[in-house]
């Protein structure tokens, strides 16, 4: 290991834009799917179509799609932030829907009775209980997205695969096992800690 204690400041900067554009890329995706969770969860029809559109987008391999974005955003973490929002929503909308459809008929019926308003219902009722799945579709969704963060790194968009990408032109085996391992120990590390806190909430439901 001589590149490694060499290179702390550029591996932390690595790291860093790593973490930003997976999370930021989630939270997107989390804002999107949320609006479209409510609408789908009564709209089944709708929910088909949305559905098999986010289907699609999540079957198409990660460079293509980032490839496919450069003539509209160019290079850089824009073309990045799009396609990892994008992959992130079948694995949100279908835990939001999910977690709304999952809200038992009488628990609804009392929020009526009680004068709940729509809204009311939604925000004090359906999101509080159907957080746990919405968590574990965060905890998925951030996991995958950390993976393929990496592959933006094609594109300019910066993160750990800048240094696996490094790596692999140089034949550095150093720089792709540094690059790989603290990958995995991010999404490991997101992976407990979400884990814990979806575990919380099953229990505060």
């Amino acid at each position: 290991m001589n590149w490694a204690p060499k290179n702390i400041p550029e591996i932390l900067t690595a790291t860093w834009q790593h973490l930003v554009l997976s999370v930021s890329s989630v939270l997107i995706g989390l804002v999107i799917a949320l609006i479209l969770g409510i609408i789908c969860a009564r709209r089944p029809r709708f929910y088909a179509v949305v559905l098999t559109i986010t289907g699609i987008i999540f079957v198409i391999p990660s460079l293509a799609l980032f490839a496919l974005l450069i003539p509209w955003l160019g290079l850089g973490t824009k073309p990045a932030l799009v396609g990892l929002s994008s992959y992130c929503l079948l694995i949100l909308l279908r835990n939001v829907v999910t977690g709304l459809r999952g809200v038992p008929a009488d628990v609804l019926d009392a929020a009526d009775g009680m004068g709940y308003s729509a809204w009311q219902r939604l925000v004090r009722i359906e999101l509080p209980l159907a957080l746990p799945l919405i968590v574990s579709g965060i905890r998925i969704a951030l996991v995958t997205v950390i993976g393929i963060a990496t592959v933006a790194a094609f594109i300019d968009g910066g993160g750990l695969g800048t240094i696996i990408l490094m790596g692999i032109d140089q034949s550095y085996t150093e720089k792709i096992l540094v690059g790989g391992i603290l990958t995995a120990l991010m999404a490991t590390f997101f992976d407990l800690v979400l884990s814990q806190a979806e575990k919380a909430l099953v229990r505060w439901r």
